[in-house]
């Protein structure tokens, strides 16, 4: 058997090389052994949520898998076929749900039938895509590519009691369609949330009103939401930027002892950063277009600088699949182009 070797210590060293593998290994069928999982980390190995995501891909393609178990540093995964279908998977905890989420989806997305995944987790956690993220920046980008997904947030999970849940459909994939975002366009409107579960409202209005005064949103584009269904106290502020070619989201998560007003210059911090420069998507978008654009085997999006995150991803995907990647230094940030 022929295998792909996936060093976990190259590049950023994090959980996003074993992710991407495993659905990287998931669609083309191709076997993989990752050693060094994690190895840029304070806590090496494999974390409860990468554990969740290793044995939902198991059981969404009957692989064979060794090593998967808390704090292994070495794994093997042996995919079969792909099967469509109703999964369940819980984390246990607060760990991140998009991020499971976003291993499985590119293999459900192949898959020859519709399939349902419910997801309990965290759904605002700090380093991490937020569900609010996906539905309202991410999915809707993959839907113009050819593969829609629905999602909806049923209840919110914040650390540490996690307990968020999620439903989404999966649609299986006809044919995936390029995607070119070398512009945003014209900013059309500047909207944020904040949501708030077992806090003051007044923690709500002074983030608010730190986005009002820094961003010039109007008040009228501002909201409190309630989301006192979570399962422990917890706080996210959420900043739309409407364009005419996309839509961004920033999230700032709130914590014990964390200031409100710090929650909200941070969040305005991002978004400010981010309309100094004139490329079209953020460096998180960036991270998690570049598999899909991948596997559609043809885009282009322009995007303000390299991470690391970037630049490994891009590293774990050609080992898997025959596409050039080329990334171009261009006036205010770097331009990907994806061909065959």
């Amino acid at each position: 058997m022929q295998w792909i070797e996936v060093d976990g210590s190259k590049g950023e060293g994090g959980g996003q090389i074993l992710r991407s593998g495993l659905s990287l290994s998931m669609i083309t069928g191709k076997a993989v052994r990752f050693t060094h999982i994690r190895a840029g980390r304070s806590k090496p190995g494999i974390m409860r949520q990468h554990l969740t995501a290793i044995l939902a891909a198991q059981q969404v393609c009957a692989a064979q898998v060794t090593g998967a178990i808390l704090n292994s540093t070495e794994l093997t995964f042996i995919p079969g076929r792909i099967k469509s279908g109703d999964y369940r998977f819980d984390l246990g905890g607060a760990g991140s749900c998009a991020l499971v989420l976003q291993t499985l989806l590119p293999a459900l997305w192949s898959a020859n039938g519709e399939s349902r995944v419910r997801l309990s987790g965290g759904t605002h956690n700090p380093l991490a895509p937020s569900i609010s993220f996906l539905q309202q920046v991410w999915l809707p980008l993959m839907e113009q590519m050819g593969a829609k997904a629905t999602l909806s947030l049923h209840r919110c999970g914040f650390y540490p009691a996690g307990g968020g849940e999620i439903d989404v459909i999966v649609y299986p994939v006809k044919q995936w369609q390029a995607l070119y975002l070398p512009q945003r366009g014209k900013l059309i409107e500047v909207s944020a949330q904040s949501l708030i579960a077992d806090l003051p409202d007044s923690v709500a209005f002074r983030e608010l009103n730190i986005v009002k005064q820094r961003l010039k949103a109007e008040q009228s584009k501002l909201s409190l939401v309630d989301v006192s269904s979570a399962r422990c106290a917890g706080n996210a502020l959420l900043v739309k930027l409407q364009f005419e070619h996309l839509t961004e989201l920033f999230c700032a998560i709130g914590t014990k002892g964390k200031a409100a007003e710090k929650v909200a210059q941070e969040a305005c911090d991002e978004v400010l950063a981010y309309l100094k420069s004139s490329a079209a998507v953020g460096e998180y978008l960036a991270d998690q277009l570049l598999l899909p654009m991948a596997i559609a085997g043809d885009g282009r999006f322009t995007t303000p600088m390299l991470t690391e995150h970037l630049s490994t991803n891009a590293l774990v995907i050609g080992q898997f699949l025959n596409c050039c990647i080329d990334i171009q230094s261009i006036n205010q940030g770097i331009e990907i182009n994806i061909k065959q």
